[in-house]
Formats: C-alpha cells, structure tokens, sequence
C-alpha cells in the first residue's frame, strides 16, 4: 500500500470515527429537554465572549494567509472583529430564546375507530454543513443544529480554517460545562477536499447535508452526495424598477440592495429598469451607485443613458460578483422582467419597487424564487432579519425547506398513533 492510500484510508478512519461519534451525541440530544439545551446555547454565548482574543487571533492567522488570494468581498467575507465576534455570542443568545421545535404537535386528530394521531417535530439527527468563508456560520450552524436537537459536522473552507477551530473549541467547552455531549459539535480535522467526499458517502452516519457557497461546491455536492441535500445556491438576486415606482423609493432600496454589504448572498446582483421609467429614474439611480463605487455593466439602452457604463455581456446575467459590480437591463414592463429573473436568477431573492398594487400581486405571484418583496431591499434575505433568529442558509430548493433555514427548518416529523386495542378488519 502506497503511502497516498495509507493517508486516505486513515483520513477516513477518522472521518467515519468522528461522524459515529455526532451520531451517539445526536441521540442523546433528541431526548434532552428544551431549558437544558437554552443553558447550552447561553454557555455558548459566554464561551464565545470570553474567548474573544483567541477567536481574532486565529482570524488574523486566517487573514494573513490568504493575503492577495482573495477578493475584497471575500476577505470581507472571513473578516472577524470585535463587532463580528459581539454578533456572534448575541446569535447564539437570540437561538437560545427561541421557542424549541422539538415535541411541537403539528396537527392532531381521531379518526372514526378510535385511533388518536398526532404529526409532532422531531430533530433531523446528524447534519453536515460545508461552507466556504464566513466563519461566523460555524457559531450560527451549530447553535441552530444544537436548538432543533441535532448534532453537526462542520466543514468550513480552508480559508477559514483556523477561525473555524477556535470557534468550535468555545462551542465543545460550553457544551461539556452544562452537561451535553461536546461531540454534538464537531469539526472536520482536515483542509483536504477528499473528507468532503467521505462525507457526502455516509449516508449511514449523517442524515442531511446542507452546502452552502458557490456553484462549482453546490453542483458536486448535489452531483456526489448519496444523502439528501438542503441546497444554498449562489444569490443571483434582482431588482426589478417598475413604472409607476416612487424615485425617491427606488433609490434608496436599489443602493442598499447592491452596496450595504456586496458580499452577502441577497446582495443584488442585476437592476431591471422598465423602459418606461428608464429616462426619468436610471440616472439618478445609477448615479448614486457611481458615487458610491460600484461599476455598472449595461445593456445599450442602458449604456445610451450612462456613457459611464461597461458593457454587459450574457455571462453578465447569471454571474453573482459577491462585489460592487452591478448589471443593468431595461426591459419593456413587468412581464419581460419577470421572464427574465425566472430565466437567469438562482430563485434566491427578488424584488420589485412600484406603487401599482396589481403589478406587485403579480410580480410576486409569478416570480419563481424562494424569496420576493414587494418595495424592500434585498438585503433582507437573512433567517435573523425573519425573526428566526439567525440560518444556515437560503435554500433555493424546490421542496421544503425552502428560503431561510433556522431551527424550525432542522426538524422532521414522526406520526404517533395511539389506540385501545384496534386491529385492522
């Protein structure tokens, strides 16, 4: 045996130890009560206050690392501070005050023989996350695993690695100090991407796998995975501009869509402009997302109005820059927009803006995507923003769950029947 196929064969040894390990811890979290679990989250909140220094430090390590590799976006991305770190430790305190899942009882009935039947939430069991950057999911995806009852196998991206570590090392405390199993959060050891692959085979140990990052991750997950997958596509995200849409409104939401934050998945991606509308409110729209630093790739009506606009090319309208950058159509009303975001978005978010209540019902009846707003930005695509108090994701699933994943999302469900003696005639 080369020493190649030693190194795989002992890289899985341990990936199958540690995935049977989340595995024991998650059945014992099924069983535990909810106000044991909120002291866990809140220990966890403190753990991740306390270890503050450690956390940037190993952020910094991370940073340092990836130097010039990354974009501004994606070292934004990694970013950790001390405000970051604040939000982290008040994520896990607002899960902590959620109501558990766990136990709900969705519907009940009795039918005509007596039997009394109940549909009631039960945990998932073991979940791997795989996710690119952000190191602030690991503190989020564990603390929604852990309040819906699952346990969690975290594989964050090389680039965060190390932030990654420390941050699970917080957690794994915390969880040992009020008395749950430390193994509930669980972190792949290794940068290699061969344990991605030894993960999407376990079907026997893991019983869902949620991806969250680009496309190219995405579709070899979706392509690889033998277990069922809750999918985070990329976030091609659209404002649509109607014409009957206030300037002033249409301003504001389109800058914060684009420019609040670029590198979050709701950040939109493509402004629509109906044709109508286009000589009185792309100007001054565009104007203000010159000013403030995005470069707009245009359609030629578009570059007709904006002699400062590049070019948009067709691999424009299906790219998600994750920068300041945004691609700008005019389009001839409502129907050729909403052709447009159901060809070429990720059915993530969209938006439109107008005052015409009909075109809203419309747009947001006929819009394909897991996400649609009528006069908001698209920024508020986040499962904190839903009051759900923080996601792993927006999945752009067709079946549930679909839109933001929190903890109610980490559950199924079981039927409990119960009888007096009925048998079947």
């Amino acid at each position: 045996m080369s020493v190649l196929e030693r190194q795989a064969d002992d890289l899985e040894r341990d990936m199958r130890a540690l995935a049977g390990a989340a595995r024991q811890a998650a059945s014992v979290l099924a069983r535990i009560p909810a106000d044991r679990k909120t002291a866990a989250l809140m220990a966890a909140a403190a753990a991740i206050r306390h270890d503050r220094a450690a956390i940037l430090a190993a952020n910094a390590h991370d940073m340092d690392a990836a130097g010039g590799s990354l974009s501004a976006a994606m070292l934004d991305r990694l970013l950790l501070d001390d405000k970051r770190v604040a939000a982290m430790a008040q994520g896990l305190e607002v899960v902590a005050r959620l109501p558990d899942p766990v136990g709900t009882e969705l519907a009940r009935w009795t039918r005509p023989n007596g039997l009394d039947i109940a549909r009631v939430r039960i945990p998932l069991g073991v979940i791997g996350i795989i996710y690119e950057s952000r190191p602030n999911v690991t503190a989020d995806a564990a603390g929604l695993c852990l309040r819906a009852g699952n346990a969690v196998i975290l594989r964050g991206g090389s680039e965060s690695f190390h932030s990654s570590q420390a941050i699970v090392a917080s957690l794994k405390r915390a969880l040992a100090e009020a008395g749950l199993p430390p193994e509930a959060v669980q972190l792949v050891p290794t940068r290699e991407r061969a344990a991605v692959g030894m993960m999407l085979g376990m079907a026997d140990l893991i019983d869902v796998i949620v991806p969250r990052g680009g496309r190219s991750l995405i579709e070899r997950v979706q392509r690889e995975s033998r277990i069922p997958v809750i999918a985070h596509l990329e976030g091609i995200c659209h404002v649509y501009v109607d014409r009957t849409a206030d300037l002033q409104t249409a301003r504001r939401i389109v800058l914060n869509a684009k420019m609040r934050r670029t590198g979050v998945c709701g950040a939109a991606e493509t402004l629509l402009v109906d044709r109508a509308a286009a000589a009185s409110h792309l100007p001054p729209i565009l104007a203000d997302l010159h000013a403030a630093g995005c470069e707009i790739r245009g359609d030629a009506a578009t570059r007709a109005l904006d002699p400062a606009a590049l070019p948009a090319s067709e691999a424009d309208w299906t790219t998600e820059y994750l920068d300041a950058i945004l691609a700008v159509r005019i389009v001839d009303g409502l129907a050729q927009a909403i052709e447009h975001i159901n060809h070429y978005g990720s059915h993530h978010t969209d938006a439109i803006v107008t005052t015409d209540k009909g075109a809203a019902a419309r747009f947001l009846d006929e819009v394909d995507s897991a996400i649609v707003l009528e006069n908001a930005s698209t920024q508020f695509a986040d499962g904190g923003e839903f009051g759900m108090g923080a996601e792993i994701g927006i999945s752009t699933n067709r079946l549930p769950p679909r839109g933001p994943v929190g903890a109610e999302q980490l559950t199924t469900y079981k039927y409990i029947v119960r009888g007096t003696g009925q048998v079947r005639p």
